[in-house]
């Protein structure tokens, strides 16, 4: 395995790229303050833009450690951003990569995540040489499990009252993943 830090990768519409500071209020308006985006995930929605720009300022600066990977996703077509996705556990001697995500819910359901979830999967195991991708979501909210089945990830299993999300509470774990073997 080699890291090779969040690069510039491309799809048939989408650019998945480093953020920038610009990024701050499309980031706030589009996903990061809604919460129904947040319902299911481990973070509160941000009660401000100068919450998201001081994310962005932490996030920027880690973009010179190879090991960080953490890309916005653009839409071509346009040039909005619509979301994010980042590896939000790397396990280096083990080979494998947890990746988070998370988009607006104007653009739910037209396989831009799944898309984008593929791209990324394809660069960690081709280019970094990552053996595993995983990344799981709540037992309540199987849309994101469907993002997971799309992007070619099997189901592994769930773990019972494994997580916690300050929205939902205690929750149940549902665990997908790809092998390099099955890509």
């Amino acid at each position: 395995m080699e890291n090779k830090g969040t690069k510039l990768l491309e799809t048939e519409k989408l650019l998945l790229r480093r953020f920038v500071i610009e990024d701050g209020e499309a980031m706030y308006n589009n996903w990061a303050s809604d919460p129904e985006v947040t319902k299911f995930l481990t973070w509160q929605p941000h009660s401000s833009i100068d919450v998201t720009k001081a994310l962005l300022i932490d996030w920027i600066a880690r973009y010179e450690d190879l090991a960080y990977y953490n890309w916005v996703i653009e839409l071509k077509a346009t040039h909005e951003i619509v979301g994010n996705i980042s590896i939000v556990d790397l396990k280096e001697k083990a080979e494998s990569a947890s990746i988070g995500y998370c988009m607006s819910k104007a653009w739910w359901g037209n396989g831009i995540m799944s898309e984008a979830l593929r791209r990324v999967i394809v660069y960690l195991i081709e280019e970094v040489g990552v053996n595993r991708v995983c990344a799981c979501h709540d037992s309540n909210n199987p849309k994101s499990g469907r993002v997971m089945d799309k992007a070619g990830m099997k189901l592994e299993g769930i773990l019972r009252s494994a997580g916690y999300s300050d929205n939902v509470g205690i929750q149940d774990i549902v665990w997908h993943s790809i092998l390099r073997s099955e890509l």
